[in-house]
């Protein structure tokens, strides 16, 4: 059935996505209620997975394990997303956008995009015939996926925990993986979905080893469009002229969890090149 629809599913997933962010946008612009955005993000991702598991029907053991990852992965981060938005109430990436359709329309349309092209990695595994026995890789990507989901739930938990308590209001989060990272959740995420392109890497052929742009696709996207930049540049506004807030990130690395004392002695070049400590960060200080 596969064969008939499209041979890797990329039509298939690519129409079921673009439609299912569609339904949410609509609602969106309709009711001006975006508190669904991440939910509907997060979920799209599981319904690839398990979309492309069942009409592949084969049940490859790399394909159940790749699919219940994503199906895991997917559930935490949009439920722990939600619930996180209604106890804070308006998301603040749409104040320029609810009365611009525009602007919505090209927000949901990036995130279609995100979704289509972060799962590639699992929706060719579920396509392809191609199912050679599991290797070491598979188990390094999965220990790679586990580590990276470790992570980033517990450096959500903790900055939850932290922001909830009365007696942090005003301050930023240092406490936990956030010593060592000033957004250890994002390491996690990137760390794990490098992990699914790992354990996928035995199925791949030809062509098919292009999906290596879904974890590609994600690092760019957090490094330099809606990730980092944007919370750097809004911690740097609030906190831009406290003394301990420029000693935090000076010697905290932006991604990469390390020891503080160790980040803070190397030198600038080294940063950049290898630690992803790019200006942009800071441009807001400089200012």
């Amino acid at each position: 059935m596969g064969t008939v629809i499209d041979s890797h599913f990329l039509g298939l997933t690519a129409i079921v996505t673009v439609v299912y962010q569609l339904i949410f946008f609509i609602i969106t612009a309709l009711l001006k209620f975006d508190k669904v955005t991440d939910f509907a993000g997060g979920t799209n991702f599981i319904v690839l997975a398990l979309l492309t598991l069942i009409l592949k029907g084969s049940w490859n053991f790399r394909q159940v394990v790749l699919s219940v990852f994503v199906v895991i992965w997917g559930l935490r981060l949009g439920l722990f997303l939600l619930m996180r938005i209604l106890q804070w109430g308006e998301d603040r990436r749409f104040d320029d956008k609810r009365d611009n359709l525009g602007k919505l329309a090209i927000f949901w349309l990036f995130q279609a995009i995100w979704v289509w092209t972060v799962s590639l990695p699992v929706t060719v595994v579920n396509a392809s015939d191609h199912q050679p026995s599991l290797q070491t890789v598979d188990i390094i990507g999965w220990i790679m996926w586990s580590i990276g989901i470790l992570v980033e739930i517990t450096a959500d938990q903790q900055k939850l925990t932290f922001k909830n308590s009365p007696e942090n209001r005003g301050k930023w989060c240092n406490v936990g993986l956030w010593k060592y990272s000033r957004h250890p959740n994002y390491f996690g995420e990137i760390f794990l979905w490098w992990g699914i392109f790992v354990a996928s890497t035995p199925v791949l052929e030809g062509a098919e080893w292009l999906v290596v742009l879904g974890p590609v696709f994600l690092t760019l996207l957090l490094l330099f469009v809606s990730g980092i930049p944007l919370l750097e540049e809004s911690a740097d506004k609030k906190y831009g002229n406290v003394a301990e807030y420029i000693i935090y990130k000076d010697t905290t690395s932006p991604l990469i969890l390390l020891p503080p004392g160790l980040y803070g002695k190397l030198p600038s070049w080294y940063k950049t090149i290898f630690l992803f400590e790019f200006p942009l960060y800071s441009r807001n200080l400089s200012q």
